[in-house]
């Protein structure tokens, strides 16, 4: 028997091919599947099943692709918000032979209502189950979010309470093969590693330590999480299937940034690459934060056209865009930016170091505002006092308010997001904004003081 973790940076999602004695299934297949069937290839394995966890909310499943690839089935939980259209309906109980290993079907609902987990035996090896995979119930050092039904919050956590004992009671040997590792927006306080079993997590997971319900119920009903506009899109994808793999984007002529049009320039170079010279007008998202922020901030109904360093930039790009659904990239331009486009020089964004925030903080310059674009825990855990907070994905709409024409410092945890918010601005019409290098980390490393 084999399982080979197949991680989706950015993402942080993670899929499984499971494999034993010429027979595979893959367990929540990312929508570029072309290494599942490497796999199976290099195995000389028949892909039988496809196994979903739950219905994603935050990329694109590949289930109906493999299915149109192989032939394999599709399995997916009961009660989904409709019928997913490419899928059979499975539930607790039911039994899947793969070679000699055995998925036996768990209903554990409470991070969404048709939440499955796959308990995984050995048919040579004894009764007690080896492992599960857990989807987005139980992660390592957390568990799932239970925010995606705002009219049932304390219904739903108490459904999570109720899986996660159902998980525990597999014993402390089975070992847990969630569907998101840190860094997901599944979940907050995951552990920086990806291999843990159910007595580890019994003893450790902060979540498994309220052993009373209503505890566990007020704790995650006290839980804050973002919850960005694509993912509605995502829902309603992966109920009809997304059975078509966009085409990779080609180059263009520099000449394109002249006027492109109905594009979006998305620039993925990096802060620094951006702050020292970009097209007026472009969107700052570097290639390794696509996945936290594109689904915030790109329009969903215009095309895009990427600003990368070379072409393996811009097709890994294009990747993290199509998982995420983006699909309509018009192409890339990369290499060296152009000294000015259409004889308008590039547009820079300045930074400000600490000793400047300093003094701007000490005297106040006429309407300048410092704005801390990091989440809500992280303002509340400390911030610089006088600091006006709106969190980077909800800026568009969080700074209607402000006069464009007064002054604007941006920062977050070290300066990435902060210039990502910069060029947010800067494409609202807000022409004096610099962002403070460094920002949080800096502040605190000089030693200087925060407010609660």
């Amino acid at each position: 028997m084999r399982i080979e973790k197949i991680k989706t940076e950015g993402l942080a999602h993670l899929s499984y091919f499971l494999s034993a004695d010429g027979e595979a299934a893959i367990i929540d297949p990312r929508r570029d599947i072309d290494i599942y069937l490497e796999l199976a290839r290099a195995e000389g394995a028949v892909i039988k099943h496809v196994f979903e966890t739950h219905r994603n909310e935050d990329l694109i499943s590949g289930a109906p692709l493999v299915k149109r690839a192989t032939g394999a089935e599709v399995w997916h939980g009961p009660h989904p918000e409709q019928p997913i259209r490419y899928a059979n309906e499975t539930r607790d109980g039911q039994v899947f032979e793969i070679g000699g290993a055995v998925l036996k079907v768990l209903e554990t609902p409470g991070h969404t209502d048709d939440s499955l987990s796959y308990v995984l035996y050995d048919k040579s090896f004894g009764q007690d189950p080896v492992g599960v995979f857990t989807g987005d119930a139980l992660f390592v050092g957390d568990v799932g979010r239970t925010d995606f039904y705002p009219d049932r919050k304390r219904e739903v956590a108490g459904l999570l309470y109720d899986s996660l004992l159902k998980l525990i009671a597999l014993g402390d040997q089975c070992l847990i093969y969630p569907a998101h590792g840190a860094g997901s927006v599944c979940g907050s306080g995951m552990a920086d590693r990806e291999f843990s079993s159910i007595g580890h997590e019994r003893k450790n997971n902060p979540r498994l330590q309220l052993t009373d319900r209503e505890s566990f119920i007020d704790a995650k009903v006290a839980e804050h999480h973002y919850i960005p506009p694509y993912f509605e899109r995502m829902e309603q994808c992966n109920m009809l299937g997304a059975e078509t793999t966009p085409a990779t984007p080609l180059p263009c002529s520099p000449a394109v940034m002249l006027d492109p049009g109905e594009h979006i320039c998305l620039d993925v170079r990096g802060i620094f690459d951006f702050a020292g010279g970009h097209r007026p007008g472009s969107l700052c998202i570097p290639h390794d934060m696509i996945a936290a922020f594109a689904g915030w901030l790109l329009p969903v109904d215009k095309p895009i056209l990427l600003i990368a360093r070379d072409q393996t930039q811009a097709l890994n790009a294009a990747t993290t865009l199509y998982r995420i659904g983006f699909d309509h990239i018009g192409g890339y331009i990369s290499g060296v930016m152009p000294l000015a486009v259409n004889d308008r020089p590039l547009g820079a964004i300045p930074f400000a170091e600490t000793e400047t925030i300093r003094s701007r903080l000490d005297t106040s310059p006429n309407g300048w505002t410092l704005l801390d674009v990091r989440a809500k825990d992280e303002y509340e855990n400390g911030h610089l006092q006088g600091a006006r907070h709106a969190y980077v994905g909800e800026l568009p709409d969080a700074v209607n308010d402000m006069d464009p024409d007064t002054p604007v410092t941006v920062m977050c945890g070290s300066g990435a997001r902060a210039t990502i918010a910069a060029s947010v601005l800067k494409r609202q019409g807000f022409s004096n904004v610099d962002v403070y290098i460094g920002s949080m980390q800096a502040w605190t490393a000089a030693g200087h003081a925060t407010s609660d």
